[in-house]
This record gives structure tokens, sequence and C-alpha cells, in this order.
């Protein structure tokens, strides 16, 4: 072999290897960098991930909301606790009769689930289809249908599958806050209940009042002044299975004679006592069960009411709300006009002595 061929031989197989060498360096970076930019994908995804979890996805371990910010020691912060909106579906058809019971039970159940006190005049407010439907109960609007209503306590308010909403605490707050700025307010001359709320009209309710004249009552034992009593005062008490008795003769009665004739058995509606400057009269609110004699000084002394307007007038006025019953004869109508009313009890021309009442006289 020449000395040229053998350093040509010697420098290829030099080369060989160096070049192998060198490939081989090349491979492993690329596969290293290969590698490095796998974890930087997965890192990236991972993030990506993270980012895009939905902030209100709940915490299975605790209950809590993922994102809520949380009291620490440093700072309290507050957290809404407020519930998700609650409901109850209606088991079965409720009637009349047993309409307040079944209340009673849910308000029962409920209670300690909501984060403010549940009253039935609460839960009702919130629900106020449920006045409608109480209302559609009225002899005279079932009557105007075509449906003569013999028995009022047998009739369904409730239907199997009714949804009962619970306020949240911002909504119950709000008709707390109804029902602690509402005044009821009866001027007896323009024989007119009225339902203020933050000092302003929400219902006016056509009423008969007390006649003018003293009366021997059999429950009283003497003669009794049947003018109804004016004063300041408030909702003392709720009778919602009332008994009824004749004032006149104390005889009890559960039937009554419609303005068409018909007699029915006497209507389950809430009455209400009231007391004024201090004192019990035995003035009551309650629905009369003839509207014939509204707008007239027909009563006994109490304050009547059409069936359908008892049933919104009650679930406007619970136990504490404050009344007024007063004598203006001047006064504005509808129109803006001020106009002056009959002085029905002539308080112009004499004075009765107003008489304690003792008991219900209708």
């Amino acid at each position: 072999m020449s000395a040229p061929f053998f350093k040509l031989f010697l420098w290829g197989g030099v080369g060989n290897r160096m070049v192998a060498t060198t490939f081989t360096r090349c491979i492993n970076r690329l596969k290293r960098s290969i590698m490095q930019r796998e974890k930087t994908i997965l890192i990236l995804l991972l993030c990506a991930f993270i980012m895009f979890i939905p902030c209100d996805m709940h915490d299975r371990s605790n209950g809590e909301r993922i994102g809520t910010i949380v009291a620490t020691d440093a700072e309290a912060i507050l957290i809404d606790t407020a519930p998700e909106r609650l409901f109850t579906v209606v088991p079965e058809d409720v009637s009349i009769k047993s309409y307040f019971k079944f209340l009673n039970k849910i308000v029962a159940a409920y209670d300690t689930l909501v984060p403010y006190p549940l009253s039935e005049h609460l839960l009702v407010r919130a629900n106020d289809w449920i006045i409608d439907s109480l209302q559609h109960t009225d002899y005279y609007r079932r009557k105007a249908l075509g449906d003569t209503v013999l028995l009022q306590p047998d009739l369904i308010v409730l239907h199997r599958g009714d949804t009962l909403f619970f306020p949240d605490s911002i909504a119950a707050l709000s008709l707390i806050d109804k029902i602690n700025n509402t005044v009821i307010d009866v001027n007896i001359p323009e024989f007119r209940l009225r339902i203020l709320e933050y000092g302003k009209v929400l219902y006016s309710f056509p009423v008969r009042v007390g006649q003018n004249r003293v009366r021997y009552l059999a429950e009283a034992g003497r003669a009794v002044d049947l003018r109804t009593k004016t004063g300041n005062g408030s909702v003392i008490r709720i009778n919602k299975y009332p008994v009824f008795t004749n004032p006149v003769d104390g005889k009890k009665f559960t039937h009554t004679k419609r303005d068409d004739g018909v007699r029915t058995l006497m209507p389950q509606i809430p009455w209400t006592e009231v007391e004024l400057d201090g004192m019990r009269y035995g003035q009551m609110i309650h629905p009369t069960t003839n509207p014939e004699t509204l707008e007239r000084a027909y009563s006994n002394g109490c304050i009547g009411l059409g069936e359908a307007d008892a049933w919104r007038f009650y679930y406007h006025a619970p136990l504490g709300t404050p009344v007024v019953f007063r004598y203006d004869l001047e006064t504005v109508n509808e129109m803006g006009d001020t106009i002056i009313l009959p002085d029905i009890y002539k308080r112009g021309k004499q004075q009765q002595p107003v008489r304690a009442v003792i008991g219900v006289y209708p």
C-alpha cells in the first residue's frame, strides 16, 4: 500500500467515526428538545384547563363555591348565605276547611330552612295567586259564573301539583318591610276601608258600619251603643274558625240567607278584632254574606266587608297591624274633589254615650 493511499484510508476511517459521533450527538439533542417541548405543551395545556374552570363550581368536600372570598383572620368578608330558591309542591287538593292546617304544616317544616322568620302571611304574600284563588270562592262571584256555592268550606283552593315558592332573603326582607309599613284606615261616614302601604292607598273597599242607635243585646246583657267607635290602635286577635252567634238573642247559627234568597253554610273566612286607644269594644272586621248592606250603617258595631275583599284584607293585616278608625265628614274623592259626607251619626246635633261592647257583634 502506497503512502498516499494509506493516508487517505486512515483519514477516511477517522472521518467516519467523527461523523458518527456528531450524528449521535445531534440525535440525542433532538430527543431532548422534543421531550422539553412536550413538557412545555403539557404545562401550557394544564394552565389553560385551570384558567377556564367555571368560578361557580362547587367544592364537594365542604359545599363552598370555588372562587368565593372567605373570611380570614386579617379581614372578615360577608358571604351571601341566601339559599337557592326553595319550593314545595302541593301533594293533594286542599279545601278551605283544611287550608290553614296545611299552611301551618308547611310553615313549620320550612321555617328552619330559610334565613328569615317564615309565617303564613309572608308565604302567601310571596305567592299572591293564592289570595286570588281564595277570592274566587266569593259566593256572588261564583254565582255570576253560574255556580251556586252552598258549602264554601268544601271548595278547593290549592290543587294537587300547585307550587309554593319561598322568597329569597332579599324578597322576604322587602315583603316584611311592606307588612311593617301597612296601616288599615277606616273612615266611618265614608263607608270605606283602605289598606295603606308606605302612606299610599294600596286597596280601597266598601264596608258597612254600626247602626246609629242603642239596642239591647242578649249577649252583652244590656243596652249597647251600636255606633262604630273611633280611635287609633292595632289588630290584636284573629279568629280563623269563627263561631257565629246572634248578639241580639245570643243564639248560635251556622247558615245565612243570601241576598238572592238562597240559604248557605256560613263561609269560613277569618275575623279580625282591633283595639282602639287601649279599649276593646268587641269591634271586628269580618266578611258579610249580604253585600247589599255595604255602604250602609247596618251592623251592630263591626266593620263588614265583601267576602273577596275580606280575604285580601286578612293577608294585609296580621297581628300588630296599626289601625285608624276615624269620623271625617270632609274628604277628597277619587277625582280630587273635596266633598262633605252625610253625618250618619248626627254628631253635629247630639252625642250618644259611648259604651264598651263585650263580645262579637256582627
